[in-house]
């Protein structure tokens, strides 16, 4: 027994060490605040909780978009009674006809060029559309990957897609983009005229 206790004590104490060593790895990689722990909700495709990329609170939004957007009456009174994502989906499929940011006439760009001139809300602003206060209010809800793959692969509606395209389109890092969309890029889906661009780039065909 004497002579076979050191080698005992001897064994253990290696096998001890790397069971430690095995443990710390795997805190570091699954857990903790470690390096390795933030890699897993940097990417959208992970799971089930989507990280958001960007600014929390503004979703990357255009300034003078997202003031329109939080002083719109249709986003304060009846969007606030719009607490789940079936409700504000079939929002969407009742009351939206267009993508751009601005209701068609409501903004004053004659004579203005470059940036002024375009839809980027810098110079003048105008009516925000029920599109963007829709976006903005899926953006309140946080959606989960789950949920945003059922705006996108949606079969009632091709808006109910196209804002699906735009949450990711400014909520997700830009690494995990092409991931998102590139099953999408030959898509058949007809829309109408005044799809932004970030839809237009999917694909989608635009009706007259």
């Amino acid at each position: 027994m004497a002579n076979n206790s050191p080698a005992l004590t001897g064994n253990s104490q290696p096998q001890h060490q790397a069971a430690a060593a095995a443990a710390q790895q795997q805190q570091q990689c699954g857990g903790g605040g470690g390096g390795g722990a933030t890699k897993p909700a940097v990417s959208g495709k992970q799971g089930n909780v989507l990280p958001l990329w960007g600014n929390e609170k503004t979703m990357n939004l255009n300034p003078m978009i997202l003031t329109n957007i939080l002083s719109s009456p249709y986003f304060k009174v009846q969007l606030y009674e719009l607490k789940t994502y079936h409700e504000v989906v079939d929002e969407i499929y009742f009351k939206v006809t267009h993508v751009e940011p601005w209701e068609k006439g409501s903004r004053k760009t004659a004579g203005q060029t470059g940036m002024c001139g375009g839809v980027r809300g810098v110079g003048t602003g105008g009516i925000v559309s029920t599109a963007f206060c829709l976006l903005y209010k899926l953006f309140t809800l946080k959606l989960t990957r789950k949920q945003v793959m059922g705006l996108i692969t949606h079969t009632d509606s091709p808006y109910i897609r196209a804002l699906g395209f735009m949450y990711i389109r400014y909520t997700q890092p830009p690494t995990d983009l092409w991931d998102w969309f590139e099953s999408f890029l030959d898509d058949e889906e007809v829309c109408q005229k005044g799809l932004c661009a970030c839809t237009i780039g999917l694909g989608l065909t635009i009706a007259d």
